[in-house]
């Protein structure tokens, strides 16, 4: 028996029983945490899969949680082993577990340590600030053109001097901010962003299973903000996946940041399906009331500063699966 179902069943309630299916049914010790009714009719159970894993879900507020093995321990699973009464110094020793196991689990192995290649930027492209102190190697059309995406990117309340501000002249590019993308320290891509109406709004060149600015996401930190666009994930030094529909290896490489993960979708049809997956992997979602005219995460920026949009994504985050659910069909029902 491993040790993390080991010490899951440990703290079970002693008042519990074993049902012909294989559950392991008790009194569930979520609701009360999660502004429900008490439950007092048996409506928590885990249940081992033939993984070597398990899972928890209670039939009264919906609360999941579980671990296989070769995954690290989520959110909802630490909490659970919280509310079983486990200290947060030996739930701390129980993700430690989790994590020399995935370490050698071999299918973990390659998602989440996979190589990506390095690649060029756009022909020409240098940092905004290097453009400015050669500005006399461009002309006058090329000096005007990076005025403008200089006031583009400072009227949407970004630092056009910031370390991923980058512009080149090269045809087809000089109406378009340039963001790099890094991982380890090289650059694998980019994506360019036109700063006026016109398509494509983006022209972009991204390997798959890239998840934008991880590199920041240091160890200290409590939560990861998932978004969609690279200029909503600046905005709170959070992630970014580049579409609405992560793939497996990008939701393993946020999951390994062990890290309360939550989703901020774009308020618009296409948002739904980040929701989707943020059900599909325990992740928290927040869809804050901004301004019906705020779309995503750098409008709310722009419009009310860094400081206010990151304490109400924390303030309005929500964990419960019935009402994520909810907020999955309130961005369905927009119009498109």
């Amino acid at each position: 028996m491993d040790e993390i179902y080991a010490t899951l069943t440990a703290l079970l309630p002693g008042k519990r029983k074993q049902t012909p299916s294989g559950w392991i049914s008790f009194n569930a010790v979520c609701c009360h945490h999660r502004g429900e009714t008490q439950d007092d009719r048996g409506r928590g159970g885990v249940l081992p899969n033939s993984n070597g894993g398990w899972s928890y879900h209670c039939f009264n507020c919906s609360f999941k949680a579980g671990w296989t093995p070769g995954n690290l321990l989520s959110n909802n699973t630490k909490q659970l082993f919280r509310w079983l009464g486990l200290s947060e110094t030996d739930v701390s020793k129980l993700g430690l577990v989790a994590l020399k196991l995935r370490d050698n689990t071999a299918p973990n192995k390659r998602i989440l340590n996979f190589e990506l290649a390095e690649k060029e930027l756009p022909e020409g492209t240098l940092s905004i600030r290097k453009w400015i102190e050669q500005l006399d190697q461009l002309d006058s059309e090329g000096q005007e053109q990076l005025l403008q995406v200089i006031t583009y990117i400072n009227d949407r309340g970004f630092d056009p001097l910031g370390e991923l501000s980058y512009w080149t002249p090269s045809s087809g590019y000089a109406d378009r901010v340039v963001i790099p993308f890094f991982s380890d320290r090289k650059i694998v891509g980019s994506t360019a962003r036109k700063i006026r109406d016109g398509k494509p709004k983006y022209l972009t060149d991204s390997q798959p299973g890239y998840v934008f600015n991880l590199d920041h996401q240091t160890w200290e930190r409590q939560y990861v903000i998932v978004s969609e666009g690279q200029f909503d994930a600046l905005a709170v030094d959070g992630v970014a996946i580049g579409h609405n529909d992560p793939n497996e290896v990008q939701c393993a490489r946020i999951n390994s940041l062990d890290k309360e993960v939550i989703v901020v979708p774009d308020r618009d049809r296409p948002g739904a399906k980040l929701i989707r997956a943020a059900l599909e992997h325990g992740w928290s979602v927040s869809l804050p009331p901004w301004g019906d005219d705020v779309k995503d995460v750098a409008d709310a920026m722009k419009r009310y500063g860094q400081l206010y949009t990151l304490f109400t994504i924390l303030h309005y985050r929500e964990t419960n699966e019935i009402k994520i659910q909810l907020l999955k069909k309130k961005l369905e029902s927009l119009d498109d």
